[in-house]
């Protein structure tokens, strides 16, 4: 089951892009509103500053959401701090809702809370479901949606794990497409993008063998290059540069694949001095320098 190995290896790339991304999901601004309700004025705020704001103004502005908007704001704001349990609270309210917004947003949430330690077995593959429940839902009231593609592509990547490997190759095309539609919607979503690429890099690396069991189960399984991935990772490089170390790592490993060792030996040693921010980002320099060293040997 060669071909299972790859598609859980997707699974928990995915599950890793997506939580260390959070934070660049969200701008940090606020919202202030004239007495009247009237007019409103943008200002940018660091991210200490709205921490401070916030608590000051906890009991005043988080307990009067009176608007959709203003629910939306907050729930972004619990996103980004990662306060997974109180957001899916705040959004299951609006589990009823025909707004895209709130719909793709419960999806993420969903997903999230179905991928804390504390989740039960069951409980998690009841959340996997709902999570894709919503972000269907939500591509239903909105198709212009960008946030509502990806999320609906990496709902439907969960929900394979359920569904047997036949199911998890043949969504491999509906995963891509949407993921397609996501960056054509939004260019300058880099996650979307980098996503596309390991996506890509993931088909590109299947030995022959693998893809021999592959096209057992599945007539035509997906294909892709090394090339195409590359392309993906320099555009998601491009759109947002230095944005995440698992980006800079996978550019030097697919130079690598393609023989490049200038570039290749460039963009690992850019993954291995970005900043050990994250658990991850400790691991990403781990593997740099380990494939530094093999290049070196």
């Amino acid at each position: 089951m060669a071909s299972v190995s790859l598609f859980c290896a997707f699974r928990r790339f995915v599950s890793r892009t997506v939580k260390m991304r959070r934070i660049h999901e969200c701008f940090w601004t606020h919202r202030i509103r004239t007495s009247g309700g009237k007019a409103s004025l943008f200002f940018t705020v660091t991210p200490l500053s709205y921490l401070i704001y916030e608590r000051i103004n906890h009991f005043t502005t988080v307990c009067a959401l009176d608007t959709a908007e203003e629910v939306l704001e907050h729930s972004d704001y619990l996103y980004s701090s990662g306060e997974t349990q109180k957001l899916h609270q705040l959004l299951v309210q609006y589990k009823d809702s025909d707004d895209a917004e709130f719909l793709w947003r419960l999806a993420r949430a969903s997903r999230d809370l179905s991928l804390l330690s504390s989740i039960t077995t069951e409980d998690k593959k009841r959340l996997t479901y709902e999570a894709f429940d919503f972000a269907k839902r939500a591509l239903e009231k909105n198709e212009s949606s960008f946030a509502a593609h990806k999320w609906y592509a990496i709902c439907l990547s969960d929900v394979g794990d359920y569904e047997g490997i036949k199911v998890k190759i043949g969504n491999s095309y509906i995963i891509k497409d949407h993921l397609q539609r996501a960056i054509e919607l939004n260019p300058k979503d880099a996650t979307s993008i980098h996503i596309l690429g390991y996506w890509c890099f993931a088909f590109a690396e299947l030995p022959w063998y693998q893809r021999k069991v592959a096209a057992v189960i599945f007539a035509s399984p997906p294909t892709a290059t090394y090339e195409e991935a590359l392309a993906y990772f320099l555009k998601a490089e491009e759109v947002e540069p230095n944005f995440y170390s698992k980006n800079l790592l996978m550019l030097g490993k697919t130079y690598m694949m393609l023989s490049d060792r200038e570039k290749a030996v460039l963009w690992l040693n850019k993954a291995h001095d970005y900043p050990a921010v994250t658990e991850e980002d400790k691991q990403v320099h781990k593997d740099a320098l380990d494939l530094l060293k093999k290049l070196n040997a």
